[in-house]
């Protein structure tokens, strides 16, 4: 395996069975079969737990696209070229790394986009090699769901996307609040982060698919060792999970909006309540999960985050700007710190690109922010 899709695999899936002796919290066990990355005592891996200074930097390498309609979820492929999905058009398009050529893949249909609705997250399947299969969540007329679809590489542009095969389906959709981040987890299972559709009741319901993160086997079922018996629900209490990483550890991380006053981001154990609606940011109530750090909704509303040179790196919408976070083991080792403030507006969608590179991906397109010329785009940055 090479070295971007071993980093592509660790970070487009997600991996957890609860009661995994001597793992962390949020971590379960890599089967054999799985494409995810065992972290063991390698000195890579001691390096990459070692706490990162408390401030870092972020470079600008280049522009690798321009003039993307509603970009939401971003996967790279094994080769190095990008996969796009456009909230509003349904479409997912192949980015040529190196030329920025765009090429649209197909339609996906189905899609119903309104509001904060459409094609949203995608993701590669664990054994993509062998079944190239897209995995996509989106809004349709009745409810968000996940589908996935064979690539056929070899048909014509604009035909290459098999017809979608719904694995799961009865999230609840809303104008606002849909979630739609998924992504693969070092143990092979699928992860996926709901929102509760604006009815706040939802995110304390666990009998509810809305305001979690859900964890799912590749085929759509319940994943073996989820916290509560034959329910897909990993995590509750949350408004509207927005962003999925793990860290060098195979812990995960998830970014949540917040409402008028604090937006999260939180370390995930496996069955924790979140707090939604009845408690915002930080608490002392034991009965909640607190944020590891929290921010003002000016200055976030966080969407993707990826994990990258012992940090975790947040994608802000409103706040236009992207924050890192170092980290200690499960706690934020110093205060977050904000990177191009205001230089390209909204930013929706950060993943790791290997080592030291993230990509980073605009949303000026989406109705909420003032696209310039060449707007929506995707960055290549340099980070440490």
């Amino acid at each position: 395996m090479s070295a971007t899709l071993a980093v592509t695999a660790l970070l487009l899936a997600a991996g957890c069975s609860s009661g995994g002796e001597g793992l962390p919290d949020g971590v379960h066990s890599t089967s054999s079969g799985s494409s995810g990355t065992a972290t063991g005592s390698s000195p890579s891996a001691q390096a990459a737990e070692q706490t990162p200074p408390a401030k870092g930097t972020v470079k600008v390498l280049r522009t690798v696209t321009e003039g993307l309609k509603t970009p939401w979820g971003l996967a790279p492929l094994p080769e190095g070229n990008l996969l796009v999905s456009s909230r509003d058009d349904g479409t997912i398009t192949r980015i040529d790394e190196k030329t920025g050529k765009k090429t649209e893949l197909g339609t996906v249909s189905g899609v119903s986009p309104a509001g904060e609705g459409g094609l949203l997250g995608i993701a590669l399947s664990p054994d993509y090699a062998s079944d190239h299969m897209i995995y996509a969540y989106f809004t349709s007329a009745s409810d968000n769901r996940i589908v996935r679809m064979l690539y056929d590489e070899k048909k014509p542009a604009g035909e290459q996307l098999g017809a979608p095969d719904t694995i799961f389906k009865g999230i609840p959709k809303g104008y606002i609040h849909n979630g739609g981040r998924i992504a693969f987890g070092p143990d092979g299972m699928l992860y996926a982060g709901t929102g509760e559709s604006g009815q706040r009741g939802l995110a304390q319901d666990k009998k509810s698919l809305g305001g979690k993160i859900l964890r799912l086997t590749p085929e759509g079922d319940p994943a073996p060792g989820n916290p509560f018996p034959n329910s897909p629900v990993y995590t509750y209490g949350h408004r509207n999970v927005q962003g999925l990483a793990w860290d060098s550890k195979q812990r995960l991380f998830a970014s949540e909006f917040g409402q008028d006053t604090w937006d999260e981001l939180n370390t995930i154990k496996p069955g924790d309540d979140y707090g939604w609606p009845d408690a915002e940011g930080k608490t002392d109530n034991p009965k909640y999960h607190s944020p590891i750090t929290q921010w003002h909704t000016d200055d976030a509303s966080p969407s993707g985050i990826a994990y990258a040179e012992g940090s975790i790196w947040m994608a802000g919408l409103k706040g236009q700007r992207l924050w890192r976070i170092p980290l200690d083991g499960t706690k934020a080792s110093a205060a977050p710190q904000a990177f191009l403030t205001g230089e390209y507006g909204r930013l929706r969608t950060v993943v790791s690109a290997g080592d030291d590179k993230l990509w980073l991906v605009t949303s000026n397109t989406d109705g909420r922010g003032t696209p310039k010329s060449g707007d929506d785009r995707i960055l290549e940055l340099q980070v440490t």
